[in-house]
């Protein structure tokens, strides 16, 4: 009786050990596969008034009013080693013609190994440092993508990324390699980011260089143009405060337009940077100037007057692929709608703002812009006007939130000129936004 039972026990041992030994095997395989599904519905609402090319003071084609939306659907899947993302979007304008667009917004491959080293390809986001120069530029509701490869090296404080682009048209066998109206603006790109953190102290540096190829022409005629870009990056946060710095040289030459193979050399530089403090967990401030050269030779011709410059070159700095909605002013005068003609006069912006947090999810904030331009103007100011903006957010759900804002600028009589708009230089915009982002569905296996 001793023996059965003294077999009973071990038996009993033995089992429990088996199962503990599959649960635990189970259990580690659980970290190995996860899989995701996320959602996103972003709806919104604007009000324009003033500043319209072309419009007629006092009625109202000075006017402008839409809802915008986007829908993305995102499947994700990582392993160890090993992950996948597959995002599905539609964007429009209620109540418009076709529907709005739709397109695969990422679609990528992401491999790595355990010393650090990693490759991406496919349809991916490039947001690099404050998304200046490169950023997905949320805002938008078409965002922003890229077909590139991307291979680097991540580990102890060092970041350094290689991204390699090339667009084309279609699978062409023969008639050349020209690229134009595809979803991408360039023809081919090259760049490199390097990010580090110094060990013990907050402070991070980036350096950045970038090769651009511009196609311009026709199928039968077309050039190629090369422009490059050089800069870097600094934040330095000291306990409640923040230091942000950046400076960017862009050289190489620029198509004249999308229809010449006309090209001029390019010398333009940007400056830009902020001071942010936190007083307590609730209230903070920010003060900052950017400065981005413009062309000297630019001229504003007179209402009704082409006025046409010969130019050398080109010395106004443009952004490239940056997140602009999150500098030079939220309505988006610059670097996003475009000057009367090719060229632009520069800009200076300089800008104060705080920030409120009474409650967990809710936030205000309340910003003033200088804005400038850097050129001089022939019988004109360069000041192009002053900008009040006024936000606020709130998070009344895990994955829901509602967010506001107005904007106001007091335009100046170059703003009018160069924008080519008539109207009391009274600007106004108002928005209210709706974004619903769950998560539908997360396993592990």
């Amino acid at each position: 009786m001793r023996y059965q039972t003294i077999r009973i026990l071990l038996s009993a041992m033995l089992i429990m050990a088996a199962s503990a030994a599959w649960a635990q095997e189970e259990k580690e395989e659980e970290k190995d596969n996860q899989l995701t599904i996320d959602a996103q519905l972003m709806s919104r609402g604007e009000m324009r008034k003033g500043g319209l090319p072309g419009a007629t003071e006092g009625k109202d084609d000075n006017k402008a009013n839409f809802i915008s939306n986007r829908v993305k659907m995102t499947v994700g899947y990582e392993r160890e080693n090993l992950a996948l993302k597959v995002t599905a979007q539609h964007s429009g304008v209620w109540g418009a013609e076709g529907g709005g667009k739709f397109n695969i917004y990422e679609a990528w491959a992401h491999l790595k190994t355990n010393n650090g080293l990693f490759a991406r390809f496919g349809r991916q986001e490039l947001v690099y440092d404050d998304e200046r120069i490169l950023g997905n530029n949320d805002w938008a509701m078409a965002a922003l993508y890229h077909d590139a490869l991307k291979v680097g090296y991540e580990g102890h404080g060092h970041k350094l990324h290689a991204v390699v682009a090339y667009n084309q048209n279609s699978k062409n066998v023969n008639g050349g390699t020209f690229y134009q109206n595809g979803s991408q603006i360039y023809k081919t790109m090259q760049t490199a980011w390097y990010h580090y953190d110094v060990p013990k102290i907050p402070l991070g540096v980036s350096v950045l260089f970038m090769n651009i190829g511009m196609q311009s022409g026709t199928e039968e005629e077309y050039h190629t143009a090369y422009q490059q870009l050089l800069g870097g990056y600094v934040n330095y946060k000291p306990r409640n405060l923040t230091l942000e710095a950046a400076y960017y040289h862009q050289m190489g030459k620029a198509c004249l337009d999308y229809t010449s193979t006309e090209t001029l050399p390019i010398n333009a530089w940007m400056a830009a940077g902020k001071v942010s403090y936190n007083f307590n967990r609730q209230l903070s401030s920010y003060v900052g100037y950017d400065y981005l050269s413009g062309d000297k030779e630019f001229k504003v011709p007179k209402q009704g007057m082409i006025g046409l410059t010969k130019h050398t070159k080109m010395s106004a700095f443009t952004s490239t692929f940056g997140s602009t909605h999150n500098f030079y002013g939220a309505m988006d005068f610059f670097y996003v709608s475009a000057y009367f003609g090719t060229f632009s006069p520069g800009l200076q912006n300089l800008y104060a703002g705080v920030n409120y947090k009474p409650i967990k999810g809710l936030s205000f904030d309340a910003a003033y812009h200088y804005l400038a331009t850097t050129t001089n103007l022939e019988d004109l100011n360069k000041t192009l006007g002053h900008e009040i903006e006024l936000t606020a957010s709130y998070n009344f759900m895990k994955d829901v939130r509602l967010g506001m804002g107005f904007s106001f600028m007091k335009g100046t009589e170059t703003m009018e000129s160069l924008k080519r708009s008539t109207d009391d230089h009274i600007l106004q915009w108002g928005w209210l936004m709706l974004n619903v982002s769950p998560r539908i569905f997360y396993s592990k296996w």
